[in-house]
């Protein structure tokens, strides 16, 4: 295989894991000790045990709601209708919504970067339509993307949150060829989740590769 004429017409990545190395801890009542003390600041007040609760409950009623066998939900909208019930002034409610999403994220991390291998594997395909496909968040993944100088180097992002149902449901693929206009063979997809990156895009005609034996098959 040629590293300069990769037979494939596009390359579709994941994120986390792929791109982007992260760790995160959603249930460390930490995260929703500095969330609480933040909101105070915007005009909400609601203790972080009950925040923690609150969130968790709702986003498994708004996945409940959802239905079907991968959903998502937009975090944003959890945040907005709770910080609506517990303000204690008049706030800008969709707006906080979106910052409060972000200040968890910021909140829950534990370690964020960039893994280089994978942005020498986005140099190596640079001539070819590449996208990302990833479970994620818009409201602080798209930022993050673009932290690390990776959002602007891709033909475009999907993240599960744009569409309402996550990898690996086969719809989300679907979307990806659609806006890359190319055929599933003529596509590679490059993940570390062998289920949702590896199995899936194949299950559908891609080729499909785990993160570790790209950079390996392509020397990065």
């Amino acid at each position: 295989m040629s590293l300069r004429d990769p037979p494939v017409e596009g390359v579709l990545f994941d994120c986390y894991g792929t791109l982007i190395d992260i760790l995160t801890d959603e249930r460390d009542i930490r995260t929703y000790r500095y969330l609480s003390w933040w909101l105070i600041y915007q005009g909400v007040r609601i203790a972080p045990q009950d925040l923690r609760d609150l969130y968790t409950g709702r986003v498994r009623e708004a996945l409940d709601r959802t239905g079907g066998p991968h959903p998502e939900v937009r975090v944003e909208e959890v945040f907005a209708g709770i910080c609506a019930e517990h303000s204690i002034w008049e706030i800008d409610t969709a707006r906080l919504g979106a910052e409060t999403a972000r200040a968890f994220r910021a909140a829950s991390i534990r370690r964020l970067g960039v893994i280089e291998a994978s942005r020498r594997l986005l140099d190596l395909f640079s001539t070819k339509k590449t996208g990302t496909v990833s479970n994620g968040q818009r409201v602080f993944s798209e930022q993050e993307m673009r932290a690390f100088g990776l959002y602007d180097r891709l033909d475009f992002v999907i993240f599960s949150s744009d569409l309402g149902y996550q990898k690996p449901d086969p719809r989300i693929y679907a979307a990806a060829l659609d806006r890359m206009g190319l055929q599933a063979p003529d596509v590679l997809f490059i993940g570390d989740n062998p289920e949702n990156d590896v199995d899936a895009p194949r299950e559908i005609g891609m080729q499909a590769l785990h993160v570790e034996e790209a950079w390996r098959r392509y020397g990065v």
